[in-house]
């Protein structure tokens, strides 16, 4: 679930620097957030409907004996959001929307653990897909990686955000600016906002101990969105393609620990497990 400095910012702009035995249950509901998007993703076919995506998070809620972070957040009426084709984020799972084959699908995965919040999203496409769909997929998923590159103390918020639109725009694509990386720990959305955009040297210096999220969400056509009735779908302006990825992570002293992935040594794995063909990490 993406922070909007408008409607879901519900942290009072305090940064939280985590301790070590913090990281480390933050690192434990990482992980199974991990293996329950890959668990996910590894499911997904033509036919299905976005609801029975929601079910397969409730399922695993539930066996794990963890809670899933959107049910009822702020009125949120589902375990998990789905984004297919247009859809930037917070869509709403339901029964009555069919994945077709050449669709993508965005599939966000927050479960709390021992009151931490382990984040991670994916996007996949349903069956086949148009080369020019699976570009958009790989150069969002090339951004995530480029921007989490970048972590490590001294660093500047800023640095991440031009590092993902320095790489993105020359290919034709836009950064959503309406919503942005942020802060987690015992709370869903913490300080700081992380753009996906931005100059370099400007921000938030990062220091040992910060966890945040990166998760660019990059649109095939014009970066500006707008919400429909439901009051939380978010889609491009345009009906074009939007694509996201998202991993949790944590400054260390000697650079940076992604916290969302199913290694011990907190390296960057492709969120969901899911990478192109061809591509190379």
């Amino acid at each position: 679930m993406k922070e909007s400095g408008v409607n879901f910012y519900e942290s009072s702009g305090k940064v939280f620097i985590k301790s070590q035995a913090e990281l480390e249950t933050m690192a434990a509901a990482g992980r199974l957030a991990s293996e329950c998007l890959e668990w996910i993703v590894k499911q997904v076919q033509p036919g299905m409907t976005t609801q029975d995506i929601d079910d397969l998070q409730v399922d695993f809620a539930k066996r794990h004996h963890v809670v899933a972070a959107p049910l009822h957040y702020r009125g949120f009426p589902k375990s998990i959001c789905t984004a297919v084709n247009d859809v930037i984020c917070h869509g709403i799972p339901n029964q009555n929307h069919v994945l077709k084959e050449g669709d993508i699908v965005g599939i966000d995965v927050t479960l709390v653990l021992d009151g931490f919040h382990g984040d991670n999203a994916a996007t996949i496409p349903v069956g086949a897909v148009s080369e020019s769909t699976m570009a958009l997929l790989t150069a969002t998923l090339e951004a995530q990686r480029r921007g989490i590159e970048i972590v490590k103390p001294g660093a500047r918020i800023g640095d991440i955000g031009h590092a993902i639109q320095s790489y993105v725009e020359p290919k034709g694509f836009s950064v959503v600016q309406d919503f942005v990386g942020h802060g987690t720990g015992r709370g869903f959305h913490e300080a700081p906002q992380v753009p996906h955009y931005g100059r370099q040297g400007r921000g938030l210096r990062l220091t040992p101990g910060l966890v945040f999220t990166i998760e660019p969400m990059i649109n095939e056509g014009a970066w500006e969105m707008e919400i429909l009735d439901d009051g939380w779908t978010a889609v491009t302006i345009d009906g074009k393609l939007s694509a996201q990825y998202e991993h949790t992570l944590a400054v260390t002293k000697d650079g940076v620990r992604v916290l969302t992935v199913q290694n011990d040594d907190g390296r960057w794995e492709p969120p969901g497990g899911w990478a192109p063909d061809g591509y190379t990490f």
